[in-house]
């Protein structure tokens, strides 16, 4: 209109020249064109405005099982007291602390003169009722000799014998061997010193095989019936582990204490990345979206599915829970296939020419 107006200008007033009347004219349709252009610069500015720019993700399949992670100590399977199973006198120790011994190696000995004397007395003593017995036996052969006494004479002997046997086991008893492999921790007594049967005389660490504590939270626990795998990492190696037992009995920090095998040599006190794999619940194995592209419409749930032609169009889909990442598992409607309009869902409708951008993600 404003150009139109400068033209009406110019046509009424008489008083200006042609020139001028030229000069205003070609002005104004100046003027007009410089609009236009500006007008129609506007026009496709708005126009590229409409076309949205998309992210958009391909979804994942849930996976089968959970992974949990704790760190967990290694501890030596047990403390072993080790003692001499009849009092004395020691005479010698062998081992010293910290020192790696053998099952069946020697540790300590006990001054054994007087069950040697013991042992001694009780051969004597069998072998004259032995002797006795063989005299005995010829008489009641030859009807002698009554049934009664002769039998009277046989356990004699053989109480005799029973007691022989006690006192060599009591003198085989002066020396201490190692039951199993392990690592000395304390030697509690030394030579010339009097134990008890039964004193600990030296504490062993049995590292034959060891544990691994972790401690778990309620949650796990009740899942562990689900259990898949276990498996730890130290040291740069990683050790398959076996459970040996779930302590029933929560701690002070709400917390069960879940104890694990541990191949044997690693130390005592060091720690261990520990790795739980759970079996999930039957949403495994579905496919799994952000949550951000999933969008309601007509009280259904929904996304955006991006068609090869450019356009976005919108598909029903059944949604489960959130899974363990954060993400919405799908239990149908997609194929997993399909590229998802990851954000701004709300912005769109169906149809509509969208331009993906270029850092499409994936879920």
């Amino acid at each position: 209109m404003f150009p139109c107006a400068l033209l009406t200008f110019a046509a009424n007033k008489p008083q200006y020249t042609n020139h001028n009347i030229k000069m205003k004219i070609k002005t104004a349709i100046l003027l007009f064109s410089a609009c236009m252009s500006l007008m129609a610069c506007h026009d496709k500015a708005i126009q590229e405005e409409v076309i949205h720019s998309v992210m958009t993700v391909t979804p994942t399949v849930d996976g089968a099982v959970a992974l949990r992670n704790f760190t967990g100590t290694v501890k030596e399977n047990a403390e072993i007291n080790v003692g001499f199973k009849v009092p004395g006198q020691i005479e010698a120790v062998y081992v010293r602390e910290g020192q790696h011994i053998s099952k069946g190696q020697l540790i300590a000995v006990l001054d054994s003169k007087d069950y040697r004397l013991g042992v001694e007395a009780s051969e004597i003593q069998y072998k004259q009722l032995r002797d006795e017995v063989k005299r005995l036996n010829q008489l009641y052969q030859t009807k002698s000799l009554s049934g009664n006494d002769y039998e009277k004479a046989v356990s004699g002997l053989e109480q005799v014998g029973v007691k022989l046997q006690s006192d060599r086991n009591k003198l085989s008893y002066t020396r201490l061997y190692a039951g199993q492999s392990g690592v000395v921790q304390a030697v509690n007594f030394h030579a010339s010193e009097m134990v008890d049967a039964g004193t600990p005389v030296v504490t062993l660490i049995d590292n034959s095989h060891q544990q691994v504590e972790i401690n778990i939270p309620q949650s796990i626990y009740a899942q562990r019936s689900r259990f898949v795998s276990v498996y730890g990492e130290t040291g740069g190696h990683r050790y398959d582990l076996h459970i040996i037992s779930v302590l029933p009995k929560i701690d002070n920090d709400q917390l069960y204490t879940l104890r694990l095998t541990a191949p044997a040599g690693l130390p005592a006190g060091a720690t261990m990345n520990v790795t739980i794999a759970v079996e999930k619940d039957m949403m495994a194995g579905r496919v799994t979206l952000p949550q951000s592209a999933v969008f309601y419409h007509q009280g259904r749930s929904c996304v955006w599915v991006l068609a090869p032609n450019g356009t976005v169009r919108r598909r029903a889909v059944a949604v489960g829970n959130i899974n363990d990442s954060g993400h919405i598992v799908v239990l149908s409607g997609l194929s997993g296939s399909e590229q998802v309009v990851k954000a701004g869902v709300d912005a769109l409708h169906d149809g509509e020419k969208v331009k993906k951008a270029h850092n499409t993600t994936t879920n």
